[in-house]
C-alpha cells in the first residue's frame, strides 16, 4: 500500500524563494557583523597562534612508539598494528631476542620499525590494535619535512618522540 503525501500549494511568494534567500542573508550578514565588530574571532593566525589549548580530548595526532618507567621497549613485534594499517603506512622487521637475555621469554622485538607518515591517516587503529599499548597517538599536528626520507619515522625517531607511559605492561610482567 503506497503512501501519498500530498504537497502543500505554495503561494507566489514562497514559490519566488525570496523568503529563504532572505533569511540565509539575514544570518550571513548578523556573522559578517560580529566579525567586523570583533565580538567574534573567526581566522586562527597560525603559526603565530595555536590550537594546543583548544585542541579536543578526542583529537587523534600522529602515532609514536613508548617505552616503560624503566626505559624499555613495549612492542613486542606482533605486527598487528601493520596488517591493520588501511594505508600500509607501517613497517616491522622483528627479530629473536636471545636465549641467554633476562626477557627471551618474550620472543620477539622490533628490529626495525617505520611509519611512513606521509600515508598515514591518522585513523586510531594501530592504537587500539596493540595488546601493549606500545603505539600511541601524539596531540600533534605540525609533522613537517623537507623531503620523503624525513617523513618515514624510523624506530629510534618514533621512541624520541613518544615518551615513556607509565602502566602495567604484559611483555615484562613475570608471571606470563
Amino acid at each position: 500500500m503506497a503512501i501519498v503525501v500530498k504537497r502543500p500549494k505554495l503561494k507566489l511568494w514562497e514559490q519566488l524563494y525570496l523568503p529563504a534567500i532572505a533569511k540565509g542573508m539575514r544570518v550571513t550578514l548578523g556573522h559578517f557583523f560580529k566579525i567586523v565588530s570583533g565580538k567574534k574571532k573567526v581566522t586562527m593566525q597560525y603559526p603565530e597562534e595555536k590550537w594546543d589549548e583548544h585542541l579536543p580530548e578526542h583529537y587523534r595526532g600522529a602515532p609514536a612508539l613508548v617505552t616503560d618507567e624503566q626505559d624499555r621497549e613495549r612492542c613486542v613485534a606482533c605486527q598487528l598494528c601493520e596488517f591493520i594499517c588501511p594505508p600500509r603506512a607501517i613497517t616491522i622487521k622483528p627479530e629473536e631476542i636471545p636465549s641467554d637475555d633476562q626477557w627471551a621469554k618474550v620472543e620477539k622485538r622490533p628490529k626495525a620499525f617505520d611509519i611512513d607518515m606521509i600515508r598515514c591517516i591518522y585513523c586510531g587503529l594501530c592504537e587500539e590494535v596493540c595488546p601493549e599499548q606500545a603505539i600511541f597517538l601524539r596531540k600533534d599536528y605540525a609533522i613537517t619535512g623537507t623531503s620523503r626520507e624525513e617523513m618515514v619515522h624510523d624506530k629510534e625517531k618514533l621512541y624520541e618522540i613518544g615518551g615513556v607511559r607509565v602502566g602495567l605492561v604484559n611483555k615484562w610482567n613475570e608471571l606470563k
